[in-house]
């Protein structure tokens, strides 16, 4: 029998509202009652000045390497050794490329691996350079409900793309078909709001991005999610005028969820906008990829995009952990933060009878970050900074009992103010 003993963290564990100093013990990879005296053959790991809470979940990743070409990260480094035990891909695979994505992603990989399907029978290869393969033409229906629907296991979305590129192009027959294939399969659809690929040079004429929501949400069914609130470009949770989309509270009221998807499109500005209107959001998700996070890419794969400096890149450095933080220098509590990365992103995914709690008995996933005060500034790539005096970082996580430290090279380096 193995015993682990984590000593004296702070414990947060939201499912079963816990918050309290003390100590988590962890018996043959699930979570134990405490046990007194401790075993004289446990490993003892002090956790003293830091967080333990439930295992993280990223809602927003994109960790199909290689088969995405410079899309696609590595899992684990965006996973466990970043700190997160459970990583959900946000439309890497699609119906054709499933397979790949289940042998070579979630049965390789350390992290916990779950996945979006695409709406879109190319799923997410290298899509932003080319948005003509996202048509609706580009779409089956059919194909992709009975991918889903035979790999439960690993299927837990459908990913999709409301977007001004797109809008000005094909309208919305591609969010139709989309929301369809939510609709037989009876999972959440992931929507990406804000622009992403640039307006055409014809055809973009008439299309008012504030009319996207409204026509979007008609589609939608309760449980779908809403993502990037925060959203620096046209068509998302802020209109063009600086206010608060107006539909955001019917959204609510339909059921939607709103997921934060943090990428390179976020914006204090817009953040601030969203939340002082009283719109938190249900889970985190940091939204890194090939585009935004620097590593090599792959031979032979497209080195620039028209309007990538625009849309997608920034030199500002991001995780799940920091966009914890981030949402703490926005002026949310630690008690709303947690949740987010725990139980609220295990409940979407259905998974929260295992995942996402420190429940006696469930599986031992942890995480466990430092958590700092001083002053640190904080950049979005508009160029705004915000000053912090709060800063989580991940120190090492758990997977079933077996612990990783927090070593990515991906990981970002808090500056001093």
């Amino acid at each position: 029998m193995s015993t682990v003993v984590l000593k004296g963290g702070r414990i947060i564990d939201p499912a079963n509202c816990i918050d309290q100093v003390g100590d988590l013990f962890i018996v043959d990879g699930k979570i134990a009652p405490y046990t007194s005296p401790i075993p004289s053959n446990a490993e003892i790991i002090s956790c003293a000045g830091k967080l333990v809470i439930p295992g993280l979940i990223d809602t927003h990743a994109h960790v199909f390497k290689y088969v995405t070409g410079r899309f696609g990260l590595d899992a684990d480094t965006c996973g466990v050794h970043s700190g997160v035990t459970t990583l959900i891909d946000q439309g890497g695979p699609s119906c054709m490329t499933l397979p790949a994505f289940r042998h070579f992603i979630a049965e390789q990989s350390s992290s916990r691996i779950y996945a979006f399907l695409s709406a879109y029978l190319v799923g997410g290869l290298e899509g932003h350079y080319y948005p003509e393969l996202y048509r609706p033409e580009c779409l089956d229906i059919d194909a992709t409900v009975k991918a889903a629907l035979a790999n439960p296991d690993l299927v837990r979305g459908i990913k999709a793309h409301a977007e001004l590129g797109g809008f000005a192009r094909w309208g919305i027959e591609v969010m139709r078909q989309a929301a369809e294939i939510g609709r037989q399969t009876q999972l959440p659809l992931y929507i990406h709001f804000g622009q992403l690929w640039p307006t055409p040079p014809t055809g973009a004429m008439g299309v008012d991005p504030d009319k996207i929501l409204p026509q979007v949400m008609d589609l939608l069914k309760p449980g779908d999610v809403l993502a990037h609130p925060y959203s620096r470009h046209p068509g998302g949770f802020v209109e063009v005028n600086g206010r608060v989309h107006p539909l955001l509270q019917e959204a609510r009221d339909r059921g939607l969820k709103v997921d934060v998807g943090h990428g390179s499109h976020f914006s204090f500005n817009a953040a601030k906008t969203v939340i002082d209107a009283g719109f938190i959001p249900d889970t985190l998700g940091a939204d890194m990829h090939g585009y935004n996070t620097t590593v090599p890419a792959p031979a032979g794969t497209p080195s620039s995009h028209p309007d990538e400096e625009h849309l997608f890149s920034g030199s500002t450095r991001f995780s799940l952990v920091s966009t914890m933080s981030t949402m703490l220098a926005l002026g949310l509590t630690l008690e709303q933060v947690v949740p987010m990365g725990t139980i609220n992103a295990a409940k979407l995914i259905r998974e929260d009878h295992k995942i996402g709690t420190l429940s006696i008995g469930s599986v031992a996933d942890v995480t466990v970050l430092n958590d700092e005060r001083g002053r640190w500034v904080m950049k979005d790539n508009e160029g705004t900074e915000i000053i912090t005096d709060r800063m989580l970082t991940p120190n090492f996580c758990m997977v079933a009992g077996r612990k990783f430290d927090s070593n990515a090279n991906i990981l970002p380096i808090p500056q001093a103010a």
